[in-house]
């Protein structure tokens, strides 16, 4: 598996959001310019981000975005999900149907496997890579 740029950039922008004060709105000409990541790409995170309940939005002036969750809420899990989609090694371990299952001898590695990568993403959360980040010295390398 492997996560795609939508999924890390996602993440810098809500570590990017978490950063700063959580009263204020930011805009995201500010965080593009911050993360160096095109505004086009980021507005299609950030509606993603937005339809999970993730990030609210504001227009006008005085508007822009701000996390709609504390950062201790939010897990990379929860944001991978959101924006990857279903993290399971191979279709058969979220429920899909497969005919050899009975007499397939990987089935548990998969089972082990997507039980491993679920553990770890959910076990980080977005306050997790704050404290992380301040740590190293902020410069959110995700």
């Amino acid at each position: 598996m492997k996560i795609s740029t939508k999924g890390r950039y996602a993440l810098r922008l809500l570590l990017d959001l978490a950063m700063h004060d959580p009263s204020e709105k930011v805009s995201m000409k500010t965080v593009a310019k911050r993360q160096d990541i095109s505004m086009k790409y980021l507005e299609q995170i950030i509606t993603l981000l937005s339809r999970g309940g993730y990030v609210k939005s504001s227009r006008g002036a005085q508007g822009g975005y701000q996390l709609a969750k504390k950062p201790e809420d939010i897990t990379v899990g929860d944001v991978l999900r959101v924006t990857e989609g279903s993290l399971a090694p191979v279709a058969c371990v979220e429920g899909e149907a497969c005919d050899r299952a009975d007499g397939c001898a990987t089935i548990e590695v998969w089972k082990k496997l997507n039980e491993a990568i679920n553990q770890v993403v959910d076990s980080y959360t977005l306050a997790d890579l704050v404290e992380t980040d301040l740590n190293k010295g902020g410069n959110y390398c995700i």
